[in-house]
């Protein structure tokens, strides 16, 4: 018992940020809906790491706590008049936009932390760990998986309402547009790609700079204002 409240305290540290964050921030604004997103996530890797429901949880909660990091890194930039990555600036550029509804707040912030933050995320852990990328493929699908399931519950608690469901209307063409799968996937290839050029440091850096770049325009792109 011991053992596993010592594998788990970093989580419980990102959790304890993310609840203070929540209780600072205004409930409409663009980051606070994310922040609220993401601590349930993170509540939920927290009680399945306690359930011992994780067969490696040291790896589990080093992806966990590293994925965390790179969200908490941004808000402390932004905190600091410093800019944050790419694919960040458009939910703090946008958080307090009065055309841009909850939901699209919630996809944006998703669609920066899962297409960009989650493969640098992988690439640290595998530092941490000292192990490849493939040895952490369970925590990533089971991480993935648990995020799938809250993109579900996500969209039903912030639609709003019966318009969504009309081929023209702009929110279900945004919203038609991405997908946590896809993103999903293709963060994995380029976790894999990251971990074969770690030696090549200028075409790493190239990379990661192109990806930080791509994850933004579709974070802008998901954050479009639409009329009432």
């Amino acid at each position: 018992m011991v053992q596993l409240e010592h594998l788990t305290a970093p989580v419980d540290a990102v959790v304890a940020r993310m609840r203070a964050l929540d209780a600072a921030l205004p409930p409409r604004d663009g980051v606070a809906v994310f922040n609220r997103v993401y601590l349930a996530v993170t509540e939920e890797v927290d009680r399945r790491l306690d359930a011992g429901e994780f067969p490696d949880p040291r790896a589990a909660t080093a992806l966990d706590v590293r994925f965390a990091e790179r969200y908490l890194s941004a808000v402390d930039a932004v905190a600091a008049d410093h800019r944050p990555p790419a694919c960040w600036r458009p939910l703090f550029q946008f958080r307090r936009h009065p055309g841009v509804r909850p939901l699209q707040f919630a996809l944006a912030g998703i669609n920066a932390h899962i297409g960009h933050d989650l493969a640098l995320a992988v690439v640290d852990a595998c530092h941490t760990l000292g192990c490849e990328p493939a040895d952490l493929e369970d925590e990533f699908d089971r991480v993935g998986d648990l995020l799938v399931s809250l993109e579900e519950r996500i969209r039903e608690d912030l639609m709003p309402g019966p318009d969504l469901f009309q081929i023209a209307d702009p929110l279900t063409h945004l919203l038609g547009s991405w997908s946590l799968e896809r993103a999903r996937e293709a963060t994995w290839a380029a976790a894999r790609a990251l971990w074969v050029l770690r030696h090549c440091a200028d075409v790493a850096e190239e990379f990661t700079e192109r990806l930080d770049a791509a994850v933004g325009f579709a974070g802008r792109m998901l954050l479009t204002p639409l009329a009432d």
